[in-house]
């Protein structure tokens, strides 16, 4: 079947197209997507404004009909902080389900962390014993611990790289008094976060995965996206800790010349730079691993286990997933009853391209 996930995150809008069956590896068929820091469209009450509506709304458009153009069967469109924490999300996504008939399913943090650490889980495999997952996105900065498939504990915390840029990065490059508050900031942040987690024990594998790691880890040496995903990717503190260091003395047009840094991201990498270096000094861990699969595979994992069981698979309720995560239905199924657990579906099959 072709399986579509339309993220909606704080840096990128994406749509990834997948071409999979319960218990075969998802592979990647088609994606489209675009730079959308709808952080930046944010006025002073914490509302996202109009203008960010509409740029939010016109790509969901164009990914609803490249899903529909490309016989996407199924569909899983959701959202993550930069909606989730606006002062008007509720109406963000009630005006993008008017003007598109797109659904989009606002994960919670924990939601956000615990899926991700199933496509890491998925990843690894049981042998890699208990992990330990950290992920830096625009709005918030994800970890999730534990042994099984679903972690034991998932935590969310409001350091994203993006964020951060936006409320403490202010000048270019950034005066030394502004990155130190920063570093301070980030682990007072983290201290009472990183005492929860060691409660649980201490993790075989750390592992990264998101878009600022695996600019990080390429800065500092590892393998370009173009070897492939087979290829093991690490980054070690001591490089982190070094780099870290030389980004905060660069200009943000200067840091387009590192390996690995778009347009996109190069204001933020210093922010995400400092949280990463600060994760792995205050959980005591030399290096970590950066793992090709994140958020969008887990929730593709998730999807096609429930093809195989007909039915959510209850997680851990410590983790707060309310029974699971939403998996619209589409194609032949689209307006048949889902479980109980299930979000209603999106239609593409019933819905006329324009």
């Amino acid at each position: 079947m072709r399986l579509g996930v339309l993220d909606i995150g704080s840096n990128t809008v994406h749509l990834l197209l997948v071409d999979a069956h319960p218990g075969a590896r998802p592979v990647a068929f088609a994606s489209h997507k675009r730079p959308l820091s709808l952080v930046q469209f944010l006025d002073a009450d914490g509302n996202i404004n109009d203008a960010g509506q509409h740029e939010l709304i016109e790509f969901v458009l164009e990914a609803w009909e490249f899903a529909a153009r490309h016989k996407a069967e199924d569909l899983l469109a959701f959202c993550t902080s930069a909606i989730r924490e606006a002062t008007n999300g509720v109406e963000v996504l009630a005006r993008v389900k008017h003007e598109t008939t797109v659904t989009l399913q606002e994960l919670t943090g924990s939601e956000e962390a615990s899926m991700t650490f199933f496509a890491v889980r998925r990843w690894y495999g049981w042998g890699a014993g208990p992990i330990l997952d950290l992920d830096i996105g625009g709005g918030s900065f994800e970890m999730a611990f534990g042994q099984d498939e679903l972690p034991e504990l998932a935590v969310s915390v409001p350091l994203g790289a993006s964020r951060l840029t936006r409320d403490w990065l202010h000048y270019d490059p950034p005066t030394a008094k502004s990155v130190k508050e920063l570093r301070k900031y980030i682990r007072h942040t983290l201290k009472p976060v990183v005492r929860e987690f060691k409660q649980l024990g201490r993790a075989n594998l750390v592992a990264g995965t998101s878009k600022t790691f695996r600019s990080l880890a390429r800065i500092a040496g590892a393998a370009p996206s173009g070897a492939g995903p087979y290829v093991k990717r690490e980054l070690h503190a001591t490089d982190l800790g070094l780099w870290a260091q030389r980004i905060s003395a660069m200009t943000v047009e200067d840091r387009l010349y590192l390996p690995g840094v778009s347009d996109a991201r190069a204001a933020q990498i210093l922010a995400g730079a400092l949280v990463a270096e600060a994760a792995l000094e205050m959980f005591e861990f030399p290096s970590m691993e950066i793992c090709p699969w994140a958020l969008r595979e887990g929730l593709i994992l998730r999807r096609l286990d429930q093809l195989i069981f007909d039915g959510p698979l209850a997680p851990a309720p410590h983790v707060g997933l309310g029974g699971a995560v939403p998996v619209p239905r589409l194609g032949a199924n689209a307006g048949t009853a889902a479980p109980a657990a299930v979000s209603l579906p999106i239609p593409i099959a019933g819905r006329q391209a324009n």
